[in-house]
């Protein structure tokens, strides 16, 4: 399969346009205020959950304004360095044929002296072909290391190895991601700094292109491993993703190893050695290359990973207090995990308009025209201020998919609020996405015929009211926002996504492997 180059470089050619972020902070306040100072206030109770909402709207585009205002800074990398590294392959049961394409292409790269080692979790995941695994690396000359008593998942498999592992750096790759052969030429130099505790690198979906959801989920990742983390940088507070990155073994002893108790073990750790005082570094190119789910079943587990481990960073750690972090890490932290308490806010906003359709009641008394003449502006500003910050890699399906996860993202905040533990769960890759998955967008779908029935309710009851279009337009948006990820969850579409998923491709195409 051909991929098409510029894909993998188009998300990191950021740009930070200060006069446009200064604009959206601007009409981002204007909005804020008049929404809350000027118009009358209609039902209480609706009127503060609305202030809460805008309250972290406002936070998330002044914490994502502060991060993108300079993508450019990269510390000093010594091309010259020479550090022995331990490459761990981590594995759980994923096909063998897989863990072999990536053993080969890390058995490929350009650098002088390293060992590769499987991490085995097969036996102690109770999968099948742990056996299969061990006879691999000896067919292709690798160690193996099968662990024998379980614990930790993966932050355990890669704790069990660092016990038997001696090199002073340590690269880290899942099974699925297939290194490039300058990857460790182009991370190890940044070690020269000696307090450099971790070195990170793009996720990038060599699969991207294989249906609809693995399109759009790359998609959502675009603006993440894009201006994000390039503006992570310059705060030394880039996010510690879990593969494709290089460990200074002396900083993850230091911590403990991987934190085991968390299922986003990689976040974790990384606030750990933040707060030691260690550095960090994103390297903005892509250097190895991995799979995206191709089902949703699966994508709706890693959200709710993702989600549940982010946000044991908020109640389990809280960066306000946790000693070591400067103020810039601690903002860093709080922004990228609250991105998950965003379910909550999705959910009161798009309760509102059914609020409306069916007793009435509103939160301010506003007119149609004066709202959109403070919210227009500023909801342009802030969009086109994340595409010009993402290169225009922003799409609507990133939209779709981030704010339709909503259910997905409540319940990790419920869990996380009750203290619940979540088992680890390894994302299927590597398959193919079959059948039908409707009844994971069950609550979107009762969303639809609650606001056409609303509608109907709210008509016989007032008529063609200023109130019923604002709030119908309101629902009715709501719903054009959540046809991705519905549509996702429908029989796959291959021949005609394939038709559609090289938009951006030029003429210039190479073979991945």
């Amino acid at each position: 399969m051909t991929y098409d180059t510029d894909v993998r470089k188009e998300f990191l050619k950021t740009e930070s346009p200060r006069g446009l972020m200064l604009l959206t902070a601007l009409t981002a306040l204007i909005y804020f205020t008049v929404l809350v100072a000027y118009f009358p206030v209609g039902n209480t109770l609706l009127f503060y959950l609305l202030v809460v909402g805008e309250v972290f709207h406002l936070w998330q585009v002044y914490t994502f304004i502060y991060t993108v205002w300079d993508t450019t800074y990269m510390p000093a990398r010594n091309d010259t360095l020479t550090v022995p590294v331990d490459v761990f392959i981590t594995v759980a049961g994923e096909p063998v044929e897989l863990v072999a394409e990536t053993v080969a292409a890390a058995k490929r790269m350009d650098y002088p002296a390293f060992a590769i080692h499987i991490l085995n979790d097969g036996y102690v995941a109770k999968k099948d072909n742990w056996r299969d695994i061990e006879a691999l690396a000896s067919r292709m000359d690798v160690h193996c290391i099968t662990r024998t008593v379980a614990g930790g998942a993966k932050a355990g498999n890669i704790n069990n190895a660092l016990r038997l592992t001696t090199l002073p750096l340590i690269a880290i790759f899942d099974a699925d991601h297939v290194p490039h052969r300058d990857f460790l030429r182009k991370t190890v130099g940044y070690f020269a700094n000696e307090r450099v505790g971790f070195v990170q690198t793009p996720q990038f979906y060599k699969n991207y292109g294989e249906n609809f959801l693995t399109r759009s989920t790359w998609e959502q990742q675009e603006l993440f491993f894009g201006p994000i983390c390039k503006g992570k940088n310059r705060l030394n507070a880039a996010t510690m993703c879990g593969t494709n990155m290089v460990i200074s073994r002396k900083a993850l002893t230091e911590v403990g190893g991987m934190c085991t108790d968390s299922i986003a073990e990689d976040f974790v750790t990384g606030l750990f050695m933040h707060a030691r005082g260690w550095k960090s570094v994103y390297v903005p190119e892509v250097l190895a290359e991995g799979l995206a789910t191709e089902d949703l079943l699966s994508y709706t587990k890693q959200q709710f990973r993702w989600a549940r481990g982010a946000l044991d960073v908020l109640f389990r750690y809280n960066p306000l207090r946790y000693r070591g972090l400067t103020w810039a890490q601690r903002i860093q932290y709080i922004a990228s995990a609250s991105f998950y308490v965003s379910g909550l806010v999705v959910l009161f906003d798009i309760l509102l308009p059914l609020v409306f359709f069916y007793t009435g009641a509103v939160p301010v008394l506003a007119p149609g025209m004066l709202l959109a003449a403070v919210f227009l502006p500023y909801m342009f500003c802030a969009l086109y201020t994340i595409q010009r910050t993402s290169n225009f890699t922003f799409t609507f399906q990133s939209l779709g998919f981030s704010m339709g996860a909503w259910h997905i993202h409540l319940r990790a905040l419920w869990a996380a609020v009750r203290g619940e533990r979540s088992a680890f769960q390894i994302t299927q890759k590597g398959g193919r996405a079959t059948g039908q998955a409707l009844s994971l967008v069950a609550w979107h779908c009762l969303y639809i015929l609650a606001t056409l029935v609303g509608i109907v309710v709210a008509l016989m009851r007032e008529g063609f009211s200023a109130s019923l279009i604002n709030n119908s337009a309101w629902a009715l948006l709501n719903i054009a926002v959540f046809a991705p990820i519905i549509w996702a969850a429908l029989p796959a579409q291959t021949t005609f996504v394939r038709s559609i998923a090289y938009r951006r491709a030029s003429k210039k195409v190479y073979d991945v492997q």
